[in-house]
């Protein structure tokens, strides 16, 4: 990669010897064409070359170039209607006034086709944010405003940690949604998450966001299927001057261990260019507050069979239920499934020890030794049916776990540094050098609840760009910290206390201990009973059943019992004997302690030429562009696989593409591209696409595309080794297979379904299954859409897609009970590890956007989406919930809301008033959640349909007020208004209401 580097910097400095002495001067004034106040900050660019000024405070410009006339240049202002103005010589007394731009339907986009266009004739949908629309967003940042796009799902899992999607497959860290900063993919390499808003842009430096629903990877590459999010900051050139920000309110919400907390964001970015040859920028921004806190304390065990009283609510607690597991409560997963039957065999050696060894032992056992046998001699049972009968049932036992704020602590925070240095090199190339830096502290869930503490990650990047290309390279330099699992320090902590089973140490065992007092306790009582039953007449038969009866009734009791006598001396939160103890365990890295050490690192290089400067765009505007990467796999072996000789793997993968585009007489415009793309780990991939805009009256367009996404295997998905509360995960490569004898035991691998939970004992009974190929994923969409602009004043977006998924990546759950390198405490681990889908999944969707201009700059907006899971007999339009299980039982991560609404009401701020205000609010139906969180028997298919995300609504607001004598505008708002607590996905927190006001301070005022 270093020679990437280096030749980058050779072509950077010959291209420098292109530059040339200036040979046209342009100069003048640009003012408000309604106040006719000078205009400040509006940038003046020269069309076709990367040349270009902004006008200083009095709204003069000057213009130098090499270019000759005639010439065209560009006039462009946040707010104002963009003019080209026809140059033939050197002009020094230009005088243009802009005039206020109404704004539908006027945007510009770049992500659609990778080449400038009006979003009104985007050949794909497409959403965009542009720098008044996160000025005027109710939100709290302009990440927590992407979820009021029509068609977008959040899933928040901190206050600075939320993944966003479209159309269906969600999940947290979603990873089907290609996140990118000035061209860079800010997805953490090792950690498979996007860092969005964790370390990602600042927001005073944030220009636009596009968004892509859907499959994207015939221009983008990998892992766009469901969606391409563009965050593009300000050029140093255009943006100049001295810009900050301070934010600072509260947060509440009732769930947490102090409800109302304050919260602090400052910000600020200083950018200055010098002979419009170069510029730069520097941004540091900072966040600190108390988190949003999950505290769901509901029994996610299913731990109880179908026609328990209890089942299938979450009601239950360890008194209820021996087998509890809290779904915010850690160390009580019993992912071994462990039972007060398992010690069956023990007790069954114990009755041919004798006295002396069974009290060297624990001398609780030589009394339920004998009372076996006495009860053995008086009713003629042998010992076997006393001990499986009575003292043992067939009962799933958890350990006592900690609650996650014992766990976690909940300070969070996020600090971003940026900077960058532009050097125009000559009118048609400009060069720079880029680097993005941030820390950050969350929390994110996945298969666990990880605290990402201290978690750096840097991004730096070397671009060579013109008007008609691009040539960059940069590398993504991930570090994990501190951070640690919750779940497994949970565990871990209950290990160091006291060991769940040491066969040298019984008596010193938790579920031994458990065991022991149960036993001895149901033994007592069943002796009793017996003897008053045959007291009172009753015959041998009656008087055992009903001895049986009163060991059932008091099984609470029994359980209270065992549990309070294994969990003596237990650490109690807060203690130091109990800091000390967790201190240790998130020191040591998996699989000692819970702290995972991820330094992975990405190295990318791309490039990409459009050939219009040499084929006349109205015969074809040909583009063709290429990548390579490479991830440096490094975790220590806390994360990935090690190879046989120690260290982790490396993946290199690449592509290229072509895309061609023609206009017809300015009424139709086809695009057609089609990318190859090659991982060393899989077979390559073809992604084509095409499309075709009809437009009407210059304003109607009706659009129609066909488009495919692929994505390859996470680095996690492809060599994850972790050993977690839940279950054992294992990625889906050949390699690590062989690592986990998974192939040598392949005719022992049953699946963990509902036949088994249902059969434990009898292996005849278990499904097996057989691993498959590892595959990449692929989307196919058929899209049909139309987007107009009726009397100017009402903006029309719709859209249908109907799309098929391929090799869909699920989570197979399963068990290898013969296999060594699978086993447990108390027998076989439940091992996930992601499979493939070998069938089509259909599914489709819609959305409607209305926006409305009413005179004054006030506009109503709304709008509706529906994606549709194609199973269970649910329809389009029908009132059903999506499924997560396909028709022939399959289980995937639809994870969706069918539909999602959002409705408001705005005024910007503009150059004739200076205030303005946004109300919006947004509702998501109830929709069920599979994922790696949740315990595998919580994941089959009785079970699933269980595991609800309530519907919720939310209101936010904000009101704005522009203060020219101070260049700055102070805005005070709410998000969740109302404060009515939600929750957007299993095990996430609930989120409350937060109240902030702001000063924003722009040196031009932009």
């Amino acid at each position: 990669m270093n020679r990437t580097f280096t030749l980058f910097w050779i072509v950077l400095l010959g291209l420098g010897s292109l530059a040339a002495y200036s040979q046209t001067s342009l100069a003048g004034n640009v003012t408000d064409a309604a106040t006719r106040q000078p205009l400040a900050g509006v940038s003046i660019s020269l069309v076709g070359t990367v040349t270009g000024t902004i006008t200083d405070a009095k709204g003069n410009f000057t213009l130098n170039t090499s270019a000759t006339p005639p010439l065209q240049i560009r006039i462009s202002s946040v707010g104002y209607a963009t003019q080209v103005l026809n140059v033939s010589a050197n002009q020094t007394n230009l005088t243009i006034a802009l005039q206020e731009q109404a704004y539908l339907g006027e945007e510009v986009v770049v992500s659609a086709s990778r080449v400038e266009e009006n979003v009104l004739q985007s050949p794909v949908s497409i959403e965009k944010m542009d720098i008044r629309s996160i000025q005027s967003t109710p939100a709290a940042s302009f990440y927590d405003a992407l979820r009021n796009l029509k068609g977008v799902d959040v899933a928040t899992q901190s206050l600075t940690f939320t993944s966003v999607n479209t159309r269906g497959f969600a999940g947290n860290g979603n990873t089907r949604v290609v996140q990118m900063v000035d061209g860079m993919d800010n997805q953490a390499p090792g950690l498979n998450f996007a860092v969005g808003n964790i370390v990602g842009i600042s927001e005073l430096d944030l220009e636009s966001v596009e968004l892509l629903p859907g499959a994207a990877s015939a221009l983008y590459g990998p892992n766009a299927t469901n969606g391409l999010l563009l965050m593009n900051s300000k050029s140093p050139f255009q943006y100049q001057g001295l810009s900050a920000y301070v934010k600072g309110g509260v947060m509440h919400a009732s769930n947490r261990s102090e409800a109302t907390t304050p919260f602090y964001d400052a910000s600020i970015r200083y950018a200055k260019a010098f002979n419009n040859k170069v510029a730069f920028k520097l941004n540091v921004s900072y966040l600190a507050a108390k988190d949003w806190q999950a505290t769901d304390t509901r029994d996610q065990s299913f731990g109880l069979a179908a026609d328990n009283p209890l089942y299938p609510g979450f009601d239950r607690t360890p008194a209820t239920n021996p087998n509890y597991n809290g779904v915010n409560v850690y160390g009580d997963e019993n992912s071994s499934n462990v039972s007060l039957a398992s010690f069956r065999p023990v007790f069954a050696q114990f009755m041919q020890l004798p006295a002396a060894q069974l009290n060297a032992i624990d001398p609780r056992l030589t009394q339920i030794v004998n009372g076996i046998k006495a009860i053995s001699a008086g009713t003629g049972l042998p010992a076997s049916t006393i001990i499986n009968g009575i003292l043992l049932p067939d009962q799933l036992v958890a350990r006592t776990g900690y609650a996650e704020r014992d766990l976690v602590d909940y300070r969070t925070k996020s600090l971003k540094v940026s900077g960058a240095l532009h050097y125009r090199l000559s009118d048609k190339v400009e060069a720079i050098v880029q680097a993005n830096w941030g820390l950050g502290t969350t929390v994110y869930t996945s298969s666990d609840r990880y605290y990402i503490k201290d978690f750096t990650l840097g991004q730096y990047k070397l671009e060579l760009k013109g008007d008609h290309f691009f040539v960059r390279a940069y590398t993504t330099q991930e570090r994990s910290g501190d951070a640690y699992a919750s779940g497994i320090l949970a565990s871990y902590i209950n290990e160091a206390w006291k060991p769940s089973l040491n066969s040298a140490a019984l008596a010193s065992s938790w579920y031994p201990q458990y065991a022991f007092t149960y036993g001895g306790g149901a033994l007592q009582l069943f002796n009793q009973a017996l003897q008053a039953a045959l007291a009172a007449g009753q015959t041998p038969q009656a008087a055992y059943a009903a001895a049986q009866g009163a060991v059932s009734a008091n099984a609470g009791l029994l359980n209270g019992l065992a549990r309070s006598a294994a969990d003596a001396g237990r650490l109690q939160p807060g203690t130091a004997e109990f800091n000390a103890v967790a201190d240790r365990v998130k020191g040591n890295p998996i699989p000692q302690g819970a702290r995972f050490l991820d330094r992975t690192n990405l190295y990318h290089a791309e490039g990409m030429y459009n050939f219009k400067k040499l084929l006349d765009p109205k015969i074809a505007e040909v583009l063709v562009g290429g990548n390579y990467r490479i991830y440096d796999l490094n975790s220590g072996g806390t994360l990935f696989l090690q190879k046989p000789g120690g260290g982790e793997y490396n993946i290199k993968e690449w592509g290229g593409y072509v895309q061609a585009v023609r206009s017809f007489a300015d009424v139709f415009k086809l695009t057609g591209s089609i990318r190859y793309d090659k991982n060393e780990n899989f077979k390559g991939q073809w992604s084509p696409r095409l499309s075709g805009v009809l437009t009407l009256a210059k304003t109607h367009n009706i659009r129609a595309s066909y488009q495919t996404g692929f994505r390859i295997p996470t680095t996690q998905n492809q060599y994850i080794s972790l050993a977690s509360p839940v279950s054992l995960l294992l990625g889906g490569l050949q390699g690590v297979r062989d690592a986990y004898n998974l192939n040598a035991y392949a005719d022992q691998l049953y699946a963990y379904d509902d036949t088994y939970l249902s059969n434990t004992s009898d292996r005849s009974k278990w499904n097996k299954i057989r691993l498959t190929e590892f595959k990449p994923e692929r989307v196919l969409t058929y899209e049909i859409g139309y987007k107009g602009l009726i009397a100017e004043k009402l903006l029309i977006d719709a859209y249908y897609y109907n799309s098929v998924f391929q090799n869909y990546i699920g989570g197979l759950v399963f068990i290898n009970p013969d296999n060594p390198k699978t086993l447990g405490t108390g027998g076989p681990l439940t091992v996930s590890s992601p499979y493939n889908y070998e069938k089509n999944i259909r599914y489709q969707g819609f959305g409607l956007g209305l926006d409305y201009l009413l005179p004054k700059g006030f506009i109503i907006s709304g709008n509706v989406s529906n994606t549709t899971l194609n199973t269970g007999g649910v329809g389009l339009f029908d009132g059903k919930r999506n499924r997560n299980v396909l028709d022939d039982g399959f289980k995937v991560g639809f994870n969706t809301p069918k539909y999602r609404y959002n409705a408001s009401v705005a005024k910007r701020i503009s150059a004739r008033s200076n205030w303005g205000f946004a109300v919006t609010y947004r509702y998501q139906d109830a929709f069920n959640w599979m994922e790696l969180l949740l315990p595998a028997r919580a994941r089959t298919t009785e079970n699933h349909p269980q595991v609800l995300i309530p519907a919720y609504g939310t209101l936010d607001a904000q009101v704005s007020l522009k203060i020219p004598s101070v260049k700055s505008i102070l805005k005070i708002g709410a998000s969740n208004l109302l404060n009515k607590a939600y929750t957007t996905a299993w095990g996430n927190p609930q989120i409350g209401g937060m109240y902030y006001v702001s000063l924003n301070f722009d040196e031009l005022l932009h």
